[in-house]
């Protein structure tokens, strides 16, 4: 959770270097993540944008507005909150830019560990900012959207990205600009008897099912589990086959899978933020389980120094490590 530069983007409002927005504004919220708490006197409509669907879930429960893309424009204000993707920030501010109305501020905001001095020095290139001000180890800065250039020039510098296999991607995905290698140990190792119902859990953008696609004699049903609603979009349109694949935008830690299959596999995400979190791989093992019928088989892919054989140990009846490499290892667990 950015619990800073969720504060750095409301800090130009408290400091009263912007006017706070009229009550009957409406305010357009890219990167939107739980947490931020609103200045004193700031009663704006808020239209909260995030794709990441636990935050999406948590912003929800809280009461706001929440779309997992962007919807409407002519907004009186955007803020945007950055991370660490240059190309998925640049592209965030060019879709403020988009949606609001002539003369609305741009209110952008991020970690000076993420580049956000980069992306300022960027923007003041297209568009002379108004003013910025550093806090809370970020920096916030605002621009006024007087035309469609700067929205124009960000998106040249951010085409649509497609790279080996053909794989259409974009950034601010795990992996955008190549094939995982980890994945690619993944596939290169699992059996060419898939069969029965099939799903791909934290599928991404749907390397790894369009890898099972190839194996499709005696495959009944492929489904992509993914928690980005992005990197689903992307899937849809690198993924097909004779064999049509149903998507799920779901967060496999905390929403219940409602089918049952008998293979899954996945390469599951093992990082929060720049912190590394095994609970989360842990996690992802525990709901596989869960979803796989009695004697389904999982296959997936880890790095090596994660200590997940125990927690494959009390969930499965069997489990095997089938192949490693100098990074990673792959494994194959029965129910």
């Amino acid at each position: 959770m950015a619990a800073e530069p969720l504060k750095t983007l409301f800090y130009p409002f408290e400091a009263e270097a912007l006017p706070l927005p009229r009550k009957n504004a409406r305010v357009l919220f890219l990167g939107a993540e739980p947490g931020f708490r609103l200045p004193a006197g700031f009663e704006a409509a808020l239209h909260l944008v995030q794709g990441f669907r636990p935050h999406f879930r948590a912003l929800q429960a809280s009461g706001y507005t929440v779309t997992p893309r962007a919807e409407g424009e002519g907004y009186d204000i955007a803020l945007v909150l950055t991370g660490r993707h240059r190309g998925q920030n640049e592209l965030r501010v060019a879709e403020a830019v988009e949606r609001t109305a002539p003369g609305a501020p741009v209110v952008v905001a991020g970690s000076k560990d993420d580049g956000v001095d980069s992306l300022r020095k960027r923007i003041n290139m297209l568009s002379p900012l108004e003013g910025h001000r550093p806090k809370h180890h970020g920096v916030a800065f605002w621009f006024r959207r007087t035309g469609m250039e700067t929205a124009v020039a960000l998106r040249a510098g951010n085409p649509d990205h497609v790279i080996e296999g053909g794989f259409k991607t974009a950034p601010g995905m795990f992996s955008f600009d190549r094939i995982d290698a980890g994945s690619k140990l993944l596939a290169a190792n699992l059996p060419d008897d898939l069969k029965g119902n099939v799903a791909d859990f934290c599928a991404g953008w749907g390397y790894l099912a369009a890898e099972v696609l190839q194996r499709r004699q005696g495959l009944t049903a492929l489904d992509l589990y993914e928690a980005d609603f992005e990197a689903l979009e992307a899937a849809k349109l690198n993924v097909h086959g004779v064999i049509e694949p149903r998507f799920f935008w779901i967060d496999l830690l905390t929403e219940a899978v409602e089918r049952r299959y008998d293979t899954i596999v996945m390469n599951p995400p093992f990082h929060s933020g720049r912190a590394a979190e095994p609970g989360i791989g842990a996690g992802m093992i525990r709901a596989a389980s869960k979803a796989l019928k009695p004697g389904g088989r999982l296959f997936m892919v880890a790095n090596r120094q994660l200590p997940y054989e125990q927690v494959l140990s009390a969930a499965f009846a069997s489990h095997a490590e089938i192949a490693r490499d100098g990074m990673f290892k792959v494994f194959s667990a029965r129910r």
